[in-house]
């Protein structure tokens, strides 16, 4: 197993390097730069001259490199990062890129993970639910559910809900993980039910689409594996009809969401990103977009660096993970 770990480690190393060189080059493809909005920002809120705002912006591209060939700047960007683990500076929220990473990439990968586990424990339980009980009244309103979930984008549910938040029930902190009094405060129960409080409705869209997803593959899995020869002799044995489910037709159903978990992770951070945006909350989503809107490209490279990287990390894990379920794949793949 730590064999194939390291194979597959290696083999992301040149992936990764062809993502970052993708990513940069479309990121530096839209005209404008940090430069173009400093002097945008000197004229409109400054007052200054075209002239002279132009002048500073000129001055300030040659300081931060700005006004080098795109193939130089990557070469200085990928070169920090490879060498001394600088990832840039950020020049929107002038400190370093990776603290603006740091700040924000934890709450981003926690909000992502508990969404992940909901959805796969929801998710799975409905979809035996379901099977267990095909075309009846349970079955039509999850299969209702479910369709739901993976056709209504989450940025209309994430407006919707913004909307009966602020305009019906006249909720008014909405953009913050806490309340004003539970800001600097240290954890404590009512500082966790304020938390709750605050991120529910970004947990509760990015479950949605992952529950539905994995509630859909579940059940129409299970329900051709319950058809299957060895399940119809393991009900000829005498077995009763939950261990039948539980113990022999669940787990090879569950080989398609195994392999679905290279994937999930990315799924529930694009799905977290698109509801924080409309919530403003204080994690990637907003980062990129306000990064890509004044031009502050390495904070955007670096972000969707880490995206791609999640993509291979989790690949990776959902081949382990199905080695691990499945002995057949660890004697195909020569995994011990």
């Amino acid at each position: 197993m730590l064999r194939f770990l390291l194979v597959r480690i290696a083999s992301a190393i040149p992936v990764l390097f062809i993502l970052s060189v993708v990513t940069f080059a479309i990121i530096q493809a839209p005209p404008g730069d940090y430069a173009d909005y400093i002097r945008s920002q000197l004229m409109n809120q400054g007052g200054a001259s075209f002239e002279q705002a132009d002048a500073q912006a000129q001055a300030y591209r040659r300081e931060h490199g700005l006004d080098k060939p795109m193939v130089v700047q990557y070469v200085n960007w990928i070169g920090g990062i490879v060498t001394r683990g600088d990832f840039g500076y950020s020049m929107f929220y002038n400190k370093p890129v990776a603290d603006v990473v740091g700040e924000r990439l934890p709450r981003t990968l926690a909000l992502a993970l508990v969404c992940h586990i909901f959805a796969s424990i929801l998710g799975i339980g409905f979809g035996i639910w379901a099977a267990t009980r095909q075309y009846s009244w349970i079955d039509s309103l999850l299969s209702g559910i479910s369709f739901l979930g993976m056709t209504v984008p989450r940025f209309l549910m994430a407006l919707i809900i913004v909307y009966l938040l602020v305009f019906q029930l006249n909720v008014s902190e909405i953009g913050s993980f806490f309340s004003p009094q539970y800001g600097g405060a240290p954890w404590s129960w009512g500082k966790f039910v304020d938390l709750v409080k605050h991120v529910w409705p970004v947990v509760a869209i990015a479950t949605f689409g992952g529950l539905a997803y994995n509630m859909r593959v579940m059940r129409g899995n299970l329900l051709d594996t319950l058809n299957a020869q060895y399940v119809e002799t393991a009900r000829a044995k005498g077995l009763s009809g939950g261990a039948v489910v539980m113990r022999h037709a669940v787990p090879n159903a569950l080989h398609p969401l195994v392999m679905y978990q290279g994937v999930v992770l990315p799924y529930m951070l694009t799905g977290e990103i698109e509801t924080a945006i409309i919530f403003t909350l204080p994690t990637v989503g907003p980062a990129i977009v306000g990064s890509m809107a004044v031009g502050d490209v390495y904070v955007t490279a670096t972000f969707m660096m880490v995206l791609s990287a999640t993509l291979i990390v989790g690949n990776i894990i959902a081949d382990m993970l199905l080695a691990l379920l499945d002995p057949r794949v660890r004697q195909q793949g020569g995994i011990h």
